[in-house]
């Protein structure tokens, strides 16, 4: 990997869909990106619901949800990849109070460096189930990935903006509001961009 391409990682970036990209489910989509290398990407859309609220998606796996705050939150269409599988994005929890001990809790946990921890596990949703887990979460069902170059490549077409992410919007900002925020990380506002691709 050289140089160049280090420099070039995405991981703990948000993709935000330029306005030419019509898709059904990447329109106007805000992805937090999990991962990203020379051999592919690999993110979480962050303002897309599905039908299922997290009271409901509990039901369907047998376990109670005793969070409040969590009852009525919509569990997110997060990709076209694995609908059937939960990926739940929280802010980081480790086992020790040691900054250097980053061995998470829970058995599956990709822990996105610089930013978030993406839980796959059935226990991280005991945990939530018990009142407990995370206290910031969003879950999703399904995930978005691009093959080695996929993303670059759709970068080079401008079908997405990059811009450094922030866990605010992908836990406080209500999803009505996500694009927009996003945007505006870039001092950006929608009707700015122009659908026409075109390169400066």
């Amino acid at each position: 990997m050289s140089a160049d391409s280090a420099s070039f990682k995405l991981t703990h970036h948000f993709l935000i869909a330029m306005p030419g990209l019509d898709d059904e489910l990447f329109g106007r989509s805000v992805v937090y990106l999990c991962e990203h290398s020379e051999r592919g990407a690999m993110g979480l859309i962050i303002n897309k619901t599905s039908e299922l609220s997290l009271r409901h998606l509990f039901d369907k796996v047998d376990l109670p949800l005793r969070r409040e705050d969590l009852l009525a939150c919509p569990v997110m269409q997060g990709g076209p990849v694995q609908t059937e599988r939960g990926f739940v994005l929280h802010d980081p929890i480790h086992l020790g109070d040691d900054q250097q001990d980053k061995t998470s809790i829970y058995a599956s946990t990709l822990t996105v460096e610089g930013g978030l921890e993406m839980t796959t596990s059935r226990d991280v949703l005991e945990a939530i189930s018990a009142g407990a887990g995370p206290r910031r979460v969003l879950v999703t069902l399904g995930y978005a990935s691009w093959g080695e170059g996929q993303l670059e490549s759709e970068l080079g077409e401008n079908s997405w903006l990059t811009v450094p992410a922030n866990a605010a919007i992908v836990f406080d900002t209500p999803i009505a509001q996500r694009y927009d925020q996003a945007l505006a990380l870039l001092g950006l506002q929608s009707w700015m961009l122009s659908p026409e691709a075109g390169h400066a």
